[in-house]
């Protein structure tokens, strides 16, 4: 749990730090991230954290990207196997799904399309 409680204070100064910026802001991951692998790991998701999800609100649109096998791999820093990969996107879609976020799925495409269509 500490170190959720550390994503949750980086996650706090990036949502603090974007507040201040112009124009629109994509966040790679969040604090509701942290709400979906606490999930994911079987733990309960603490009150505070809980709290920080209500009042800390992204865009209602949300972009998820979708398991891709060409663009799939495993390394240092991506540990998790394919079907551990598919499981978090299923959690992730819930937990912002009942989170009341929308869900928009980024196409399987090159990466500056992929821009575009979230810029748009």
């Amino acid at each position: 749990m500490a170190y959720a409680q550390r994503m949750l204070e980086r996650d706090l100064r990036a949502y603090s730090a974007a507040k201040v910026l112009s124009g629109p802001v994509i966040f790679d991951r969040g604090i509701l991230d942290i709400f979906g692998y606490l999930t994911l790991c079987g733990l309960p998701v603490p009150p505070h954290l809980a709290g920080a999800a209500k009042i800390t609100r992204y865009n209602l649109r949300v972009f998820l990207v979708p398991y891709w096998n060409e663009v799939f791999t495993q390394d240092t820093a991506r540990k998790q196997t394919r079907a551990e990969a598919e499981v978090t996107r299923a959690v992730m879609r819930e937990t912002y799904t009942a989170l009341g976020y929308e869900i928009t799925q980024l196409p399987r495409t090159e990466i500056g399309a992929r821009a575009n269509f979230a810029c748009k």
